[in-house]
This record gives C-alpha cells, structure tokens and sequence, in this order.
C-alpha cells in the first residue's frame, strides 16, 4: 500500500502556490493548478532527495542499519 501525503493548493491573483502538510519545504507555486500540481511533484521529489543526501553526509562513516519502511493505513 503507498503512503498518502496531504497537497494543498491555494488560488493567489498569480494562480496557485502549493504545499504538502506531512512535508515540510515541498511548497511550490504555478500559474495554473495543472503546472502547480506538476510543481510540487518535482518539490516532492528534490525534497526527499535533498534529505537523503544531507542523511549521506550526517552518517558517513557511522554503522547504521538501512531498511525500507512501508506505511500502511
């Protein structure tokens, strides 16, 4: 089962900013909500990238374990 996070999408007079609740830092904005909603896939995306590489550079050299997590509802 995936994981299901909260977007939220906000009309402004420049069309949309967007934000996703459970993920602080993915926000974004578009002209219309289209582009927005493909705004914040991308936010989503180089988010988690970002934490996995300051992760990388917190642990390196250290002994830690590494699994994967599935959330279900």
């Amino acid at each position: 089962m995936a994981v299901e996070l909260t977007a939220v999408y906000q009309e402004v007079p420049e069309g949309f900013i967007a934000f996703v609740e459970e993920l602080p830092g993915a926000n974004t904005q578009g002209a219309t909500l289209d582009e927005a909603r493909a705004n914040l896939r991308e936010a989503v995306a180089l988010v988690m990238e970002a934490n996995r590489a300051m992760a990388e550079e917190d642990l390196a050299g250290a002994a830690v374990i590494r699994e994967p997590l599935r959330l279900s509802a």
